[in-house]
């Protein structure tokens, strides 16, 4: 198996690199940052199976890449390995087209698990997380044919959502745009509010419905 490693901290992605090298069928042939690295990594190696952080600020985010990765190669399958136990972000990555779920805190034997799992054409979710996904699915099919309302948002919104969506704190976006942290925080909750979104996840798959994130 012929795997890339994408996470923002060197350390992580050494530490993962020599556990799965020591094992006879995988193969570490690249190691990626954030979200963007990812993508030319895959798109240069064609990896079986990329694992990937989800968050990776500042640059672009695990989230927003799976997207992208799996409709312009959808042969690699996407692992996310994360910190965050989060019904929704499970939830989300799985709709974006990743095969796997697994905790940084889990132990290497359910990372390599996971791996062969989805190499050999299965989804790994941890099972403890299995009856949330489930739950999160019927409030999400609940929801499903609610009115768009894109057109509401403001030219400044339409500035700001994608920022907020590829990872940028409100300082960073303040400094983009030339606006104060405390403007930029309101439009936020504003953006919230009219899309009726309740989580960044919410808003990173909107983005992404929209088509207003690109690399």
């Amino acid at each position: 198996m012929k795997i890339v490693i994408a996470d923002d901290h060197a350390i992580v992605r050494s530490g993962f690199s020599m556990i799965l090298n020591f094992q006879d069928d995988i193969e570490v042939i690249g190691a990626a940052a954030d979200g963007r690295e990812a993508y030319i990594l895959v798109a240069k190696f064609r990896p079986d199976i990329l694992i990937m952080d989800l968050s990776m600020p500042p640059g672009e985010s695990g989230l927003v890449a799976t997207g992208k990765i799996k409709e312009d190669y959808p042969d690699t399958k996407i692992l996310i390995l994360t910190m965050h136990d989060d019904d929704e972000y499970l939830f989300h990555v799985l709709k974006n087209g990743a095969s796997g779920y697994v905790l940084k805190s889990a132990p290497d034997e359910e990372l390599l698990l996971a791996i062969r799992t989805i190499y050999e054409g299965g989804t790994y979710i941890h099972p403890k997380m299995a009856t949330s996904l489930v739950r999160e699915f019927i409030k999400q099919d609940k929801s499903a044919g609610t009115e768009d309302l894109f057109e509401l948002l403001s030219k400044r919104e339409l500035e700001i959502l994608p920022l907020i969506a590829k990872g940028y704190g409100n300082k960073e976006i303040a400094e983009k745009l030339f606006i104060s942290v405390k403007t930029v925080e309101a439009h936020k909750a504003k953006i919230m509010e009219k899309l009726n979104l309740k989580s960044r996840p919410e808003l990173v798959e909107y983005a992404l419905r929209k088509k207003m994130l690109d690399f």
